[in-house]
């Protein structure tokens, strides 16, 4: 990439190469060496994103979850999101009773092996596959007895399809937990979804705003406040606490752009949000790309014969560990449409940092849903809704955000399995846990760098010096009215009565003959000198 190249002709590289076309729902994420994560900004300059040193390692992500993925127009589009949700399964963002869990890995496994074969797979063959943090053989005899009995003959098309329909109507569908805890210091996770706000404590959602709910959002350092205005008037705030200054501005960011993606009719509405109600204060931020209806509308509008996909092979991973190394087994043969070689492997790898987005931790509670739902149901944020039992109990995730190590096809996708933002002993301690393998998704950019400060001292530095421009250049803004304010009374021959009025005080007449006159003749001497000057020389 040259220098000043924007994350948009990076991220438009990227989908040109997997030829996608309905590329607003996703995005490239990458983490900084604080381990906090972020999203690239596509109207800025990659290396002026990177707080670290070249090669960069970044992400390829579901971004902006589709409100219902099964209406996606392209079936690339929806095996790019099925890879997503699954990713989401396995290190426990997605939650879900155990019947509902064993029926989304049924679908993974007739997705990515085709029909149960007895001559090629023994029993207990589902044990081998990994679809969660944990589960039990009863939950792994559950998933065989699904795929032997109920998904034999479909295609992997289909079983994807029924997959996004079935994570879909999830509680926890679209989450992507930012870790904080509320003014008793409790732990939660607060996470954006198609439909809302979520605040999820253990397996329960304790509260879900919906997006036309929520008026402003902001933060304070580390403080994050959500104001909600809901039914009779009535008025919120809710207050959370982010690990990290940097996780909270992370978090108002995600905040911003979800609530634009989702609520706004065009992309023509979207504002600059400031965190401060000081112009001088705070930080300010855009969301630059489109909205989802617009987004829905274009989608509507393609035409082209549907690329092929190659769909990868079940490869062990850090993500999704699985056990066969050979191609997919289909069980209905494909026909070739246009070669477009998409090589994408199962999973994708995990990007996990201890600053941000621990997966959620489930708890024991009982087997059905209790509450509110997604739809058009009245929603209260007090109410409590159990989202999982105790069969099924993802533990946080001790998988490290990897680091590219090996070359890339058009500089892009590269397939490894390092954990760069991890320390070493974190990263021996996973290796132990779980098989070596290549990552899903990656991509890195190679870009010049350029040394200087530390990255925490030059963001304080770039912080402190931009604060004292903003104040000094609004001192001098209310000093410049104030002058030609203070001129047009004096000077100008306007008769208005806000003017007349104000030179009829005994304070402005005093002011008038006793400092601005005298003022005025010393001005008018001196320029006269140095105009002399300047005619003798």
């Amino acid at each position: 990439l040259q220098r000043d190249a924007k994350g948009q002709y990076l991220f438009d590289l990227l989908c040109h190469h997997l030829n996608l076309l309905e590329k607003d729902y996703f995005g490239i994420r990458f983490v900084d060496p604080d381990k906090q994560r972020h999203w690239l900004e596509f109207t800025k300059s990659v290396v002026k994103q990177m707080r670290a040193q070249p090669p960069f390692t970044m992400c390829f992500r579901v971004k902006f979850y589709p409100t219902d993925p099964a209406a996606l127009k392209e079936e690339i589009t929806r095996y790019l999101v099925f890879l997503q949700i699954k990713r989401d399964l396995y290190h426990g963002r997605l939650l879900c009773k155990t019947s509902d869990a064993a029926l989304l890995a049924a679908y993974i496994l007739q997705a990515e092996i085709g029909d149960y074969d007895p001559g090629k797979h023994p029993e207990g063959y589902s044990s081998k596959f990994q679809f969660f943090p944990k589960h039990s053989e009863k939950l792994e005899r559950k998933i065989a007895e699904i795929h032997k009995s109920e998904l034999s003959g479909q295609t992997p098309a289909t079983s994807e399809l029924n997959f996004l329909r079935k994570a879909q109507t999830l509680e926890t569908y679209g989450v992507d937990p930012h870790p904080c805890k509320d003014v008793s210091g409790n732990a939660a996770f607060l996470a954006f979804t198609p439909f809302g706000f979520v605040v999820l404590q253990g397996n329960k959602r304790v509260h879900f705003i919906k997006w036309n709910e929520v008026t402003k959002m902001k933060f304070e350092g580390k403080t994050f406040y959500l104001y909600v205005s809901q039914k009779e008037e009535k008025k919120i705030v809710l207050t959370y606490f982010a690990p990290t200054p940097e996780a909270c501005k992370h978090l108002w960011k995600c905040g911003i752009e979800n609530q634009a993606f989702y609520k706004l009719e065009k992309s023509s509405q979207v504002r600059t949000v400031s965190s401060s109600n000081l112009f001088f204060k705070g930080s300010r931020f855009r969301y630059s790309g489109r909205v989802a209806k617009e987004v829905m509308e274009s989608s509507a509008k393609i035409k082209r014969e549907p690329p092929e996909i190659h769909r990868a092979g079940l490869v062990p991973s850090r993500s999704c560990p699985s056990i066969t190394h050979g191609p997919r087994l289909s069980s209905v043969p494909r026909t070739r449409r246009r070669a477009v070689h998409i090589s994408i492997m199962e999973g994708l790898e995990s990007l996990r940092d201890s600053a941000h987005s621990t997966p959620v931790r489930s708890a024991s509670h009982g087997d059905a849903f209790v509450g509110p739902g997604r739809s058009g149901r009245a929603e209260s944020s007090e109410r409590v809704a159990v989202i999982a039992d105790e069969s099924y109990s993802p533990a946080d995730s001790v998988l490290p955000t990897p680091v590219a190590e090996h070359s890339l096809e058009l500089m892009l996708l590269s397939r490894q399995a390092n954990g760069a933002p991890c320390s070493i002993e974190e990263e021996k301690e996973s290796e132990a846990g779980t098989p070596a393998a290549e990552a899903e998704g990656e991509l890195r950019a190679l870009c010049p760098g350029a040394g200087g400060l530390g990255p925490a001292q030059a963001q304080q530095v770039n912080k402190f010096v931009l604060s004292v421009l903003r104040l000094l250049l609004v001192t001098v803004g209310l000093l410049f009215v104030l002058l030609l304010l203070l001129i047009v009374l004096t000077e100008s021959d306007l008769d208005t009565a806000f003017f007349r009025d104000i030179r009829q005080t005994p304070e402005f007449e005093q002011f008038h003959y006793q400092y601005f006159c005298p003022l005025r003749r010393w001005f008018a001497c001196k320029l006269r000198a140095v105009v002399n000057l300047l005619i003798d020389t």
